[in-house]
């Protein structure tokens, strides 16, 4: 991982040091590549992550999840992949520190555009994360473990764990729910594949 070299935006440490650091316990879901520990972080430069820690992004909602995954399948191909194969997880979710922003006026108000918050296509979705990104960042910076905020996806929140900050008996695998039949989710549910 990298480490910052920028300084971080004063004003938006002000702001967030005006929300609690509150407790949850809840399920959240996941879904990882068939034969992928559901429980192995990453830093990948997502919404919620600029690299420099390891995050798990989880959702609050079983289709927010599998919403999350299809539209990073999916990468703006004319042709979903046929051939990949994912698992859905339930997890339970035991945090003592989280950082509650589950709206887009919450974010809104920290300088995040949310006019156009998950509207972008795959290619531009860079376009939308350096603010994100930097929301994040100071969360970690302020010892927050996770974030809950919207789901750029699906009307739900998503539940983002910041890993180094994770205690050993904060997240258990409760079920594996199998492979997801992306054909039968994207006919229940009304979307294109």
């Amino acid at each position: 991982m990298t480490r910052k070299t920028t300084p971080r935006d004063s004003r938006l440490i002000d702001a967030l040091e005006v929300f609690p650091h509150t407790p949850l316990v809840t399920t959240a879901w996941r879904v990882v590549r068939d034969g992928r520990d559901v429980t192995q972080c990453s830093a990948s430069g997502g919404r919620w992550d600029d690299c420099t820690f390891d995050v798990l992004y989880t959702s609050l909602a079983r289709d927010g999840a599998i919403a999350e995954m299809y539209f990073h399948l999916l990468r703006g191909q004319p042709v979903f992949p046929s051939k990949a194969q994912f698992r859905l997880y339930e997890l339970t979710v035991s945090l003592s520190e989280v950082l509650r922003l589950p709206t887009l006026p919450e974010l809104a108000a920290l300088g995040l555009d949310t006019s156009r918050y998950g509207q972008l296509s795959y290619a531009e979705r860079m376009l939308e994360y350096p603010r994100t990104q930097e929301v994040a960042e100071v969360a970690h910076f302020m010892d927050f473990d996770a974030l809950m905020v919207p789901s750029a996806r699906w009307p739900a929140s998503n539940l983002v764990i910041f890993c180094d900050r994770l205690a050993a008996d904060s997240l258990e695998v409760v079920q594996d729910h199998g492979l997801i039949d992306w054909w039968v989710w994207q006919r229940a549910n009304k979307v294109a594949l």
